[in-house]
C-alpha cells in the first residue's frame, strides 16, 4: 500500500492528478485533515482510502502505517521525525520525503533546523538498524498557483509598484520550480522502484537573476518598471526595526537576508535517474499570471 500526506497540498494535487492519468493501480491511503477539500480524491476513480488525523500524534502515525510497504510524505517537513519513527517501526520498505533545498543555505538561522531534522532522521535508521529505503527531494521556490507564499508576492508587489526595491542590484540567483513540475516527479521517482535511496534537487529549468525575474514578471503584466538597489545591510536593518516595532510579531529578517543569497540548485542526478524535465519559467509565470489577472478581475467585478 502507498502513504500518502499532503495530497490535498499545491504539490499534493499534481501528484493525484498524475496517478490519476496514469491510472495508478495500488491501494493508496491519504491522511487528510478534516477540512480538507477531497473533490479530487473522491472523483479520482482510484482505490483511495482517506484517513482524516494528526501528523504531530505518534500514536495515530504507528496506527496509519499498518501495512504500508510506501510512502511519499509531501506534507511539511517538520512532521518527517514522526512519520519516520512509525515507518521503521512498521518494516516500511521505502520512504519518499519532499524536504527542502533551504537546508543549504549560508544562513543559520534558515538551515540549522532542517539539518537537525535529518539528522535525527539518520539516528532513527541507524539505531534500529533498518533497512528502509530514504530518498530526500529537496524542491527550490515553490511557485505555480494563486496561493503560493513566494511568487504570488513577487507579482503583487510588481503589479503595485512602478518604482521596485531589489537588494544589492538583484544580482543573486533564482531557480524556481513549477508544482506542476514536482507533481510529476513525485509519481516519476515513484514509478521508478530500484531507486531505494538518494538525494535529488527538483529546481526549475535555468537559473535566474532576482532582477530578471522582475523584469519577467513586469513584462508579463505589461508594466513599466523602475527598480531601485538597496543595500542588504540597509534592508535587513529595516526588516530588525520592523521586528522590534511589532514587537516580534512580523519578522523578515531572514527572508531579506536570503534575498541576497543564490539559491539556484542543479537538478542534474534527477533528470539522469528519473527523467525529470521541468517547464520554463516563462511559461510557469505565464500560467500564474493568468490566474493571477482572472483572481483581480473577479474580486473586482464582486466590489462592483
Amino acid at each position: 500500500m502507498l502513504l500518502v500526506t499532503g495530497i490535498t497540498g499545491h504539490s499534493g494535487r499534481h501528484f493525484l492528478q498524475e496517478l490519476i492519468r496514469n491510472k495508478y493501480k495500488g491501494p493508496i491511503r491519504c491522511v487528510i485533515r478534516k477540512k480538507s477539500d477531497t473533490s479530487l480524491i473522491d472523483n479520482s476513480g482510484l482505490n483511495i482510502e482517506k484517513v482524516v488525523g494528526d501528523l504531530e500524534n505518534q500514536d495515530f502515525m504507528n496506527e496509519v502505517m499498518n501495512g504500508v510497504n510506501t510512502i511519499v510524505h509531501i506534507a511539511s517537513i517538520f512532521y518527517s521525525i514522526k512519520l519516520m519513527k512509525a515507518a521503521v517501526k512498521n518494516d516500511v520498505k521505502r520512504v519518499i520525503l519532499v524536504h527542502t533545498t533551504g537546508i543549504y543555505s549560508k544562513y543559520k538561522s534558515a538551515s540549522e533546523e532542517y539539518q537537525t531534522i535529518e539528522e535525527k532522521i539518520g539516528l532513527i535508521v541507524k539505531e534500529r538498524d533498518s533497512k528502509i529505503g530514504l530518498i530526500y527531494l529537496r524542491p527550490t521556490m515553490i511557485y505555480g498557483y494563486i496561493n503560493d507564499s513566494n511568487m504570488i508576492v513577487f507579482i503583487k508587489m510588481v503589479d503595485r509598484l512602478r518604482l521596485f526595491p531589489i537588494i544589492d542590484h538583484g544580482r543573486n540567483l533564482l531557480q524556481p520550480v513549477n508544482g506542476r513540475d514536482l507533481g510529476k516527479a513525485y509519481y516519476q521517482l515513484l514509478s521508478n522502484s530500484y531507486i531505494m535511496s538518494g538525494d535529488y534537487i527538483l529546481s526549475g529549468q535555468e537559473p535566474i537573476s532576482m532582477k530578471d525575474l522582475f523584469r519577467v514578471i513586469s513584462q508579463t503584466l505589461n508594466k513599466k518598471t523602475t527598480f531601485i538597489s538597496v543595500p542588504l545591510s540597509l534592508g535587513v536593518f529595516m526588516a530588525k526595526s520592523l521586528k522590534v516595532c511589532t514587537l516580534g510579531k512580523v519578522d523578515y529578517i531572514e527572508k531579506v537576508q536570503r534575498m541576497g543569497e543564490d539559491r539556484s540548485f542543479s537538478h542534474e542526478n534527477a533528470t539522469k535517474d528519473f527523467g525529470y524535465q521541468p517547464m520554463s519559467l516563462s511559461e510557469g509565470l505565464d500560467i500564474e499570471i493568468k490566474e493571477y489577472k482572472k483572481n483581480v478581475q473577479k474580486n473586482s467585478e464582486a466590489l462592483g
